[in-house]
């Protein structure tokens, strides 16, 4: 880096003053006090004294030879002497000449390299901004390209959320037995939490994505302001550059040299740039850093939601299994209840038929012990006849007890065929509420959303931009 302000040596050389009339009215006029003492005192000294004529009554002087002489010498010395000193004058006159056009030249050549230095110096680093200014925005494109991209997933997320929700909400409909809380009820809380939790994350990196634009746009700023201020100090130091003492503009400003308004020296002009670059650097870092952190967000709660998405799936497709095959096993028993029970039905008729068939025989008989005690005398004998036929009237009897018996099992068998069926029947109504819940209402939605990894809108994962 080049120093400013450092003075060149001045070299003193002698020279030969030429004899022109432009030089004589360069040289100045002699004022020193003791020359023009010595040279009155010297006129002084060739001045006769005055006597009085009283004759004459005038004053008048009177000269001798040699004072003649001595003043005429005098003049002689004095203008060797004044000729001598005069040309000494001319001659130092013409070395300063010389010498001053000499720095003079030398100091506005080297305030012309240095302005070039400097001019080459602010056009470096005015490059280093601009260069870095264009890829802070670039970076700040990629990242409110990320942060669009992070808005519509969270926003993609609302919906699987509802479907989720509206889910357990339908599966609150389910009745009696099914009222259970099956690995579906427990995949789909699973699955509300995952979603919500992903919705914090998206919304934790929304607000650092919101921060960090704040942050860029600040350092791309004070770059462009920097750069700014470079550009307009570059075009005036290349504008004093090219000036020349021929160059049109120049003038006189008295004071100017001693008014000092600068507030930086080059090191801390420097300083102030490499921070702003600097700076610039550590927040595009920061960003891409973030963009990196977003990226992996979005595709881990992608993974999280399609891997959730898929595993209550599944449970909704093997709880519809279950609930049919139970719906069918239940239906099967219902079939052979409702034949024990037609079968029943017959078997209470035909009791009921064998017990009506048995009081034709019971009147037989005991309409023939009833005739045969009217028998006279001796007849009323116990004869064999008699002890069968009381012992038919006793056998029917015990028929007709045994087949009333059979007959109040059978009627109460019936009832509980009855109750059973009905049993079955609401319990198969029940299934069929759930598979209904479980396969349409539930499945049809979820079968209905978009939820694939290649097409699903959470899964357009952005692509950085270095």
């Amino acid at each position: 880096m080049s120093v400013y302000y450092a003075s060149s040596p001045v070299i003193r050389t002698r020279s030969v003053t030429p004899m022109t009339g432009d030089c004589y009215r360069s040289i100045p006029m002699i004022s020193h006090g003791s020359v023009t003492g010595r040279f009155k005192k010297e006129m002084d000294m060739g001045h006769a004294k005055t006597y009085y004529n009283p004759a004459r009554n005038a004053l008048y002087a009177r000269f001798s030879h040699g004072d003649w002489d001595m003043s005429n010498n005098s003049n002689y010395h004095m203008s060797d002497r004044e000729r001598s000193y005069a040309e000494r004058l001319r001659s130092d006159a013409w070395r300063a000449v010389k010498e001053t056009d000499h720095r003079t030249r030398n100091r506005q050549a080297d305030v012309t390299k240095r302005l070039t230095e400097r001019v080459c110096d602010i056009n470096f680093w005015k490059s280093e901004l601009n260069k870095e200014a264009r890829a802070m925005e670039n970076e700040i494109e990629n990242l409110k390209e990320h942060k669009r991209i992070l808005e519509k997933a969270y926003h993609d997320t609302k919906n699987p959320l509802h479907i989720a929700e509206e889910c357990l909400l339908h599966r609150e409909k389910r009745q009696g037995i099914d009222m259970v809380h099956d690995e579906v009820e427990k995949t789909l809380v699973k699955e509300v939490g995952i979603i919500k939790m992903c919705q914090d994350r998206m919304k934790k990196y929304l607000q650092r994505a919101h921060v960090q634009l704040k942050m860029d746009r600040s350092a791309l700023h004070e770059m462009e302001k920097d750069a700014k201020d470079k550009h307009h100090a570059e075009h005036l130091d290349d504008r004093m550059q090219q000036m020349r003492n021929t160059s049109m503009g120049i003038g006189y400003y008295p004071g100017i040299e001693s008014t000092d308004n600068t507030i930086s020296v080059p090191q801390s002009w420097i300083k102030f740039t490499q921070n702003n670059i600097l700076r610039s650097q550590k927040e595009r870092a920061a960003s891409e850093r973030l963009r990196g952190e977003i990226d992996a967000c979005l595709r881990q709660c992608a993974n999280d939601m399609w891997s959730i998405f898929n595993n209550v799936n599944n449970n909704f497709n093997t709880r519809i299994r279950e609930s049919t095959d139970a719906r069918n096993k239940l239906q099967a028993h219902l079939n052979r209840t409702m034949q024990e029970i037609f079968d029943m039905e017959k078997n209470i008729e035909l009791l009921r038929k064998a017990i009506h068939d048995k009081e034709a025989p019971m009147k037989v008989s005991q309409t023939r012990l009833e005739e045969r005690t009217r028998r006279m005398h001796v007849e009323l004998c116990n004869d064999p006849v008699m002890r069968t036929l009381q012992r038919e009237v006793s056998e029917i009897r015990d028929s007709v007890r045994y087949l009333k018996d059979k007959l109040r099992q059978s009627e109460i068998s019936m009832a509980r065929l009855m109750k059973t069926k009905s049993t079955l029947e609401h319990d198969i109504s029940v299934k069929e509420n759930s598979i209904a819940i479980d396969s349409k209402a539930c499945m049809g939605m979820r079968k209905g959303f978009p939820m694939d990894p290649k097409v699903g809108p959470i899964f357009n994962m952005p692509l950085a931009v270095i």
